[in-house]
């Protein structure tokens, strides 16, 4: 069925797009009426249930949203740092509570204090100057770190427009394969998560048959904790522009999408901008700087779903289809959006690529280790006297940046997550064992994920830390596998009786069995990932969670 939805859905392009029309009428209306949905299934030629389970999936479309005015971040960062309770004690006097709710990690990790209101977020101080935000529509920017050990590639400063034609021509200059084998050489691994070699996603997509091909950008980072695309976007927005660029021009694509999480409303503007810089200035379009060269960008704002951070399900959202992870085979660069040959990565592995093809692969394979090249950006929260965005050398101890570059913990620590919610559980004694790279977390049990730190004070339960991830998860997932949907909904269900009953203890071997069945059954990594910071808390934690086991 989603087969014969993609194409329905194709009918009418990226410019006319289901989903944006889905999210537009949701907008304006504050919800979708029954007659609203029935009108744009007949429009898209699909039944309405189609359409209403699209909408009744994504925060920002749902009728259980209805009526909201302001959202709090519910991430694992604000969560910890234990701003949360005071942030809704003090909207909670201007608001009432049917008018506050929910988002999911704004993005503000390194002040707390998060709130989204009327298309801005604010953060840190910002609460104290509520009455301004409220009464005189006054929005006010965030502040944090930018630092770097080693190369600088991410971080350093935003070139000139003319200083980006110059780059474009001379890439213009060479063959698509040319540019490949630097990727190639380069040895660059995604940036996302998994650590996928990006060269083989670009070949593939290079040699699948069709004319028509995609460049999707994830930037749907929704991993608490992680600011680091939000930076790129908002403070790097050329790199990410030229590294789809370069993507599409080896793959033969002619669209690049940038898909934009809804909750960084700022990133959405200044992308939009960018993009319109590149129209301008003739990097887009038809016969771009005189080649035979075409490429059009499309900026998609998304509605609400950490599922849309898995590329299948970011896929099925462009779609307008509700965003449930695909099975694979076929993968996205056969069989991608609108079931066409499609090439996704996230925010920071494109960016690199202006680097890798200006420079050459073998200066960026001589950054880091052989296996884990380049640079990373690490983001830092709260808990460190200098939270913010971090670029070092891939191979560069955890605990060089966290002193010299977080200048170390403001407040006693436990354990650092890293890698947001399915990343691994890092107790604090384990840190100078690791270094930045895949191999290394690896090696002790562990994932680095994005990157991204949240840390858990020494104060707070980490049996409450395991129920909130479970939670998480139980609200995150697409449902479309039950080991994921049902096993997630157990397990919280078990973190929580173990709390509320003293007379109960979680059975582990019941445990074990259903972390095991998430791990194998599940068809994304959110299901198969879970598992993960929890055998990690077991392991390191035993003796402060053996109270609620058996």
């Amino acid at each position: 069925m989603s087969k014969n939805l993609s194409h329905l859905s194709r009918r009418k392009g990226l410019d006319k797009n289901l989903f944006e029309y889905i999210g537009r009428v949701a907008e304006e209306n504050g919800q979708l009426t029954k007659e609203e949905i029935s009108s744009i299934a007949e429009e898209f030629l699909m039944g309405t249930a189609n359409i209403y389970g699209t909408t009744s999936f994504y925060d920002f479309t749902r009728t259980e949203n209805a009526g909201k005015k302001i959202y709090v971040c519910n991430g694992s960062a604000c969560l910890t740092a234990g701003t949360q309770h005071n942030l809704k004690s003090t909207l909670e006097k201007s608001f009432s509570k049917d008018e506050i709710g929910e988002m999911c990690c704004l993005g503000r990790c390194h002040e707390n204090n998060a709130f989204h209101f009327q298309g801005h977020n604010y953060s840190g101080p910002s609460i104290d100057k509520l009455d301004s935000i409220l009464n005189e529509a006054k929005s006010y920017s965030d502040n944090y770190f930018v630092k770097n050990i080693g190369h600088q590639i991410l971080t350093g400063a935003q070139l000139s427009l003319d200083e980006i034609s110059n780059r474009l021509k001379a890439f213009l200059s060479q063959k698509p394969e040319a540019l490949l084998e630097k990727i190639k050489i380069s040895g660059i691994r995604g940036r996302g998560g998994a650590g996928f070699p990006m060269a083989i996603k670009l070949e593939g997509c290079a040699k699948a048959p069709g004319t028509q091909k995609f460049i999707v950008c994830n930037a749907d980072e929704g991993d608490p904790g992680s600011y680091s695309d939000r930076y790129l976007l908002e403070h790097q927005p050329y790199l990410v522009l030229i590294g789809l660029w370069i993507s599409a021009y080896i793959t033969g694509a002619n669209k690049a999408v940038v898909y934009i999480r809804a909750e960084y409303p700022e990133s959405v503007k200044i992308m939009d901008q960018a993009v319109q810089d590149f129209i301008n200035h003739g990097f887009v379009g038809n016969s771009i700087l005189g080649s035979n060269f075409n490429l059009d960008f499309k900026i998609i704002k998304a509605q609400g779903a950490y599922i849309c951070g898995e590329e299948t399900a970011l896929l099925s959202s462009i779609e307008g289809q509700r965003p449930e992870v695909r099975v694979r085979p076929p993968f996205p660069v056969h069989e991608g959006l609108f079931r066409k040959p499609t090439v996704v990565n996230n925010v920071e592995t494109v960016a690199n690529l202006l680097f890798i093809c200006s420079e050459g692969g073998e200066a960026y394979a001589a950054i880091g280790t052989p296996k884990s090249t380049g640079t990373k950006l690490v983001s830092l929260d709260s808990a460190f006297f200098t939270p913010g965005i971090f670029e070092a050398d891939m191979g560069t101890p955890l605990d060089l940046v966290f002193k010299q570059l977080g200048s170390g913990f403001k407040r006693a620590v436990k354990a650092v997550h890293i890698g947001g919610p399915l990343g691994g559980l890092v107790p604090v004694s384990k840190i100078p064992d690791l270094t930045l790279d895949f191999e290394s977390f690896a090696q002790n049990g562990f994932m680095m994920g994005h990157a991204s730190v949240v840390s858990v004070p020494e104060e707070y339960p980490m049996i409450e830390y395991l129920e909130h991830l479970f939670s998480f998860t139980a609200h995150e997932s697409c449902g479309k596998c039950f080991p994921c949907r049902l096993g997630s909904t157990r397990g919280k269900e078990l973190l929580q009786k173990a709390q509320n009953d003293h007379n109960f203890k979680i059975d582990l071997k019941l445990m074990d069995d259903l972390l095991d069945t998430m791990k194998r059954g599940s068809l994304c990594a959110l299901g198969g990932g879970i598992p993960l910071p929890f055998l990690n808390a077991m392991k390191y934690f035993k003796d402060e969670l053996s109270p609620y086991f058996k």
